[in-house]
């Protein structure tokens, strides 16, 4: 599938094979023979495209890319540092860091018998399997699907079931709705995420970006009792942004100081008339 997923990755972002060459450290010639499948890559060159490409080196080598249709190739590809490439004449190959947020990343969806986009539910239980799944439409296949008119046709959107009760007043077994960010570095700080990584799994927090100074984020909670912590951006597979949510808990109202004194009135009444019996 080399070829053909080298061939498809370039168009998809209307790369010339001289664009492609230099983005990969080779020979234009080489781009062109290994598209036409007269030459195979080295192991050096497989590493950078795989990197390049944001995907694994096994989906690399067996998965037809061209052929999912429901398939699309997100981001633009980071320009690398000559230096950090391998080459096919490089016998150790030191593979190359993508640019924070910049990197190539696949997005799979499924899509209704009117060719619209489905909301693939990710409930708790399957939270662990999406990890390995989400680049995968066949795995998204299987998971529960349906419809929110009131959302904007843009964007491609996804709802995940949480757990625990770091974002309280939103109780744990709430489905968050998030629209996908393809461009990390234009998330605004506080913005509530569902931050999908390679570290800590599918956790929804407020995302503070601190690409250019330290390519992470900070993930808040909304409850205090729990602490924020980073997460570098390489750990990073997705992030969604917190559009709607879905939970069959209705929140407490909080009672106000006037509610409170009315509440300390009445129980004083009440034990004046029993004084009285």
């Amino acid at each position: 599938m080399i070829n053909t997923n080298l061939k498809f990755c370039r168009r998809e972002l209307a790369l010339t094979q001289a664009q492609m060459a230099e983005k990969l450290g080779i020979k234009r010639s080489l781009v062109g023979a290994y598209e036409e499948g007269r030459a195979e890559p080295r192991i050096a060159t497989l590493v950078n495209m795989a990197r390049l490409f944001g995907i694994t080196l096994d989906q690399l080598v067996t998965t037809d890319f061209s052929k999912k249709k429901n398939t699309k190739i997100i981001g633009s590809l980071p320009q690398p540092d000559p230096n950090a490439l391998a080459t096919d004449a490089d016998d150790n190959p030191e593979p190359p860091t993508p640019a924070a947020g910049g990197k190539l990343r696949v997005l799979a969806f499924t899509v209704d018998k009117d060719q619209n986009e489905n909301i693939e539910l990710v409930p708790q239980k399957a939270a662990a399997g999406y990890l390995n799944g989400y680049a995968d439409r066949e795995y998204l296949e299987v998971l529960p699907k349906f419809r929110l008119p009131m959302l904007s046709n843009t964007g491609t959107y996804r709802a995940f079931e949480i757990a625990g009760d770091s974002m309280l007043p939103i109780a744990s077994g709430t489905v968050i709705v998030g629209r996908y960010v393809e461009d990390w570095s234009s998330i605004k700080d506080g913005t509530p995420c569902i931050v999908v990584s390679s570290r800590d799994g599918i956790v929804f927090k407020r995302v503070y970006n601190k690409l250019r100074s330290g390519s992470m984020f900070v993930l808040h909670s909304d409850n205090p009792h729990f602490s924020p912590y980073d997460v570098q951006a390489d750990d990073v597979l997705e992030i969604w942004e917190a559009k709607s949510y879905i939970s069959s808990t209705f929140p407490i109202a909080e009672l106000s100081l006037e509610r409170v004194a009315s509440l300390v009135l009445d129980l004083q009444q009440q034990v004046a008339l029993l004084k009285r019996a």
